[in-house]
């Protein structure tokens, strides 16, 4: 039986103690998503307030927002409810690390820079950065599926993750996957978890798979005349013998923006072994930018930092990744042009993937429809897509941020959220076809 708002405040502060919720208005107006305010605001401090907290809302049909660092709330829809927003920033524990095994657990809590802090002094690192990656955490890293230049050589948050521990929309605690890399029991359920934007379960615990950090790294910045000579240039690296950490597509305002040379068009390659090979490998890639009819020289290590904050989004800017093809860069790159993107906007991505990402400041909703229309209909024809990672509510209800998905994949995800939230009480209406 439904109970007021009154006794579920009350019941809220039973099961997690009263300094731990709140209904104040500032507070709830501060933690509102695209304007829709929660009736309360909750900090866990611990699986089971988690788990509490989604059992009395499963019983009360309360829809439950999951907040970590915040980073990522213009990702998505805007939801179609908000009752309660469940901040996770407390579970931020380091459970377990094995240097040997090169593995981690943590809670989903610990922010990546936290992380990354504690592991430097092995020697090890967690290499998933995308922007603003020091600030995330770890849980809302996996739930969004955020990657960054270090995928190129090491994977994506799937290939990065063994394990979960998970409070399903009933407040029943599930585990997923295992803590050691060869293990294979429960393999996809961590893997349905990554991307799924807390809409299947809320993340408390990962296991992490980790990488030993290279004893020397050098980026190499090739400037080029075309972005038709930076795709020649990224095919010949992709077919040569370097084995490269990154390599990171810019365009003028881009590179700009990191305060490095400009030029219409670069490629930023970044090298990690030992020194010596660091070294070999930096005068192939120069040989190689010198064939391209561009050049290549060395970076001062702040680069990847200053990167990390020009692309880090700017309130109100409209953010969107553009899926395409390794081979179509230039064509994608003059697409993106075409289809009404400012002269300003910052034009960057992992072109050995093709994936580019597009950050516009001050579009206006039907010029930002617009350029989202057009770069899809473009990439429909690669078989590519355009998400918009990142803008205002107004765009994000203008046009469909996660765009055209197949029936048979919307089928499944829907009978996937239908058997682990029935109710719809996990962030509702924010993932794709309004799930």
């Amino acid at each position: 039986m439904a109970v007021s708002t009154r006794s579920l405040g009350a019941a809220l502060r039973d099961l997690v103690g009263a300094e731990r919720v709140t209904d104040a208005p500032d507070a709830c107006e501060a933690a509102a998503v695209d304007g829709r305010r929660p009736r309360w605001v909750v900090r866990a401090a611990s699986v089971e307030h988690v788990a509490d907290v989604l059992t009395l809302a499963w019983s009360e049909r309360l829809a439950v927002v999951p907040r970590g660092s915040g980073s990522a709330l213009e990702l998505g829809r805007p939801p179609e409810r908000v009752d309660l927003v469940l901040d996770v920033r407390g579970l931020d524990r380091v459970l377990e690390h094995n240097p040997d095994d090169l593995t981690v657990s943590v809670q989903a809590g610990v922010t990546a820079g936290a992380l990354a802090d504690r592991l430097a002094g092995r020697r090890q690192w967690w290499p998933v950065d995308p922007p603003g990656w020091r600030g995330r955490t770890i849980g809302g890293l996996a739930a969004t599926g955020a990657g960054g230049p270090l995928r190129v050589r090491y994977g994506t948050m799937r290939d990065l993750l063994l394990g979960v521990r998970f409070v399903q929309a009933d407040g029943v605690v599930t585990w997923g996957g295992a803590r050691v890399v060869k293990s294979v029991t429960g393999y996809d359920v961590p893997k349905l978890m990554v991307g799924s934007l807390g809409t299947l379960g809320i993340l408390v615990e990962l296991t992490l798979r980790l990488h030993p950090q290279p004893p020397v790294e050098q980026t190499w910045l090739a400037l080029f005349r075309t972005p038709e000579a930076a795709q020649a240039f990224t095919g010949s690296v992709l077919d040569s013998t370097l084995q490269p950490n990154r390599i990171e597509y810019l365009n003028e305002p881009a590179l700009r923006a990191c305060q490095v040379a400009s030029a219409p068009a670069a490629v930023a390659v970044g090298i990690g072994s030992v020194e010596a090979a660091v070294r070999e490998q930096g005068e192939i890639l120069t040989a190689l930018a010198g064939v391209a009819g561009g050049a290549a020289t060395p970076v001062d290590a702040g680069f990847w930092a200053r990167h990390d904050a020009a692309l880090t989004p700017a309130a109100g800017e409209v953010v969107l990744l553009v899926g395409s093809l390794p081979g179509r860069l230039a064509d994608t790159v003059r697409a993106i042009e075409a289809a009404g993107a400012p002269p300003t906007a910052l034009v960057t991505g992992t072109a050995a993937l093709g994936l580019l990402r597009v950050a516009v400041t001050g579009a206006d909703v039907p010029a930002a429809v617009r350029l989202v229309s057009a770069l899809r209909e473009f990439t429909a024809a690669l078989g590519g897509h355009v998400v918009v990672q990142a803008g205002p509510a107004a765009v994000r209800t203008a046009v469909d941020p996660w765009g055209p998905v197949d029936a048979g994949p919307f089928g499944l995800m829907r009978a996937l959220k239908d058997e682990f939230d029935a109710h719809r009480v996990l962030n509702p209406g924010r993932y794709v076809g309004g799930l």
